[in-house]
């Protein structure tokens, strides 16, 4: 099966070399981009979809969720929104809620989620384990992300659960845990942060799951300055997430590795906390992604335009710059280059705007403008 999308009003590809064109066309051929170009130029198709001068874009890459949970945390963000500080150990209310919960539930609020990702224009999506804190939880949380994606990433390393001491959690991470949720994982990720994981800890859990065969990911300076950021560069780690707190040499490193910095504007909007300077990320030239860091605590949103508009809003990136950080950005934080961008050969993920531009996703924040996704 073969379709075309014509009329397009703008269409953004992400691609360098053409990187924003109009009057163009896209042929979609079994789940593939097979040509993208003038309509007067285009192969016959099956079908055709008239873009009717609406804006295309490529479907947004979420490289950074917590999905699989049960309970609520409406308390928690009620008393921080009344001036109460954000701090880590509100993950243990969910932790208790989702080791309660059946599978069932558990599946069936995972879904709805994707779903709603979905229709506002989400093609993939990462999602990390971290809220069951045993082996039998963690992987049973891994099995239920992966039905839905193959962005799966082992997070037992999230806090120490209570009841347990440091140093022994981090042998079961690095020992059963793993072994138990390593095939059903891609990622394995520490939460590198005050309340949670030291520079050290946090090594020895990403070493031990790089020689499981999982490839590394770092939560890192959420909250504070630490060594989360040089550590992710330094093991080569696809991605630091949040990067809320850099020194000089936090931000020199980045832009001299391959590590991306993938930036979480939901998580400081949902804490009151200060955003990250993405400009000055840019500007050095790190790599910069966008994504929702969808959870139950501190950024419970699914949608990537709200990350956008509040990241051109916030953080000084330009409609430009945020569109490419949450679509080919977020691609990069998970080592594709199957997504992302719209060119020959990749998946078939658009998402048609209803919407001449991909500005007004900045521009109109909080409306819908997701007329029709295409996903393979």
């Amino acid at each position: 099966m073969s379709l075309l999308i014509d009329n397009i009003g703008l269409l953004y590809t992400g691609d360098p070399e053409r990187e924003e064109l109009t009057g163009a066309a896209v042929v979609i051929q079994d789940e593939r981009i097979a040509w993208v170009g003038e309509p007067g130029k285009a192969p016959e198709t099956d079908e055709r979809h008239d873009a009717e001068g609406r804006a295309v874009i490529p479907g947004f890459v979420d490289s950074h969720a917590h999905l699989v949970f049960a309970g609520d945390r409406t308390a928690e963000f009620n008393a921080r929104m009344s001036g109460q500080s954000y701090t880590a150990g509100g993950i243990r209310t969910t932790v208790a809620a989702t080791r309660a919960a059946s599978e069932e539930a558990l599946g069936t609020r995972m879904r709805a989620l994707v779903e709603e990702m979905r229709a506002q224009g989400t093609t993939t999506v990462e999602i990390k384990s971290g809220y069951g804190l045993t082996v039998d939880d963690e992987a049973r949380a891994l099995r239920l992300a992966r039905q839905v994606t193959e962005e799966t990433t082992y997070l037992g390393a999230h806090v120490v659960p209570q009841g347990i001491e440091a140093d022994d959690y981090v042998r079961l991470v690095t020992g059963d845990m793993l072994a138990a949720c390593a095939p059903y994982a891609k990622w394995v990720d520490v939460f590198c942060e005050r309340g949670a994981f030291d520079g050290d800890q946090t090594r020895e859990i990403l070493t031990a799951g790089t020689k499981a065969g999982l490839l590394p990911r770092v939560h890192a300076n959420q909250l504070t300055q630490g060594p989360g950021v040089r550590i992710a560069v330094e093991l080569g780690a696809a991605s630091a997430d949040h990067c809320t707190h850099l020194s000089d040499a936090d931000v020199e490193a980045l832009a001299s590795s391959n590590t991306v910095a993938t930036l979480l504007p939901g998580a400081e909007f949902s804490t009151r906390s200060p955003y990250p300077d993405a400009r000055r990320l840019i500007d050095a030239g790190a790599t910069v992604a966008i994504a929702t860091d969808c959870n139950p605590g501190s950024s419970f949103t699914s949608s990537m335009a709200f990350c956008i508009a509040l990241a051109v809003r916030e953080m000084r990136m330009t409609p430009l710059e945020a569109i490419r950080a949450a679509t080919y950005g977020g691609a990069r934080a998970l080592r594709r280059d199957d997504i992302g961008m719209i060119r020959a050969g990749n998946r078939a993920d658009l998402v048609v705007l209803d919407a001449p531009s991909y500005v007004h996703l900045a521009y109109r924040p909080g409306v819908p403008m997701i007329r029709r996704v295409f996903s393979s």
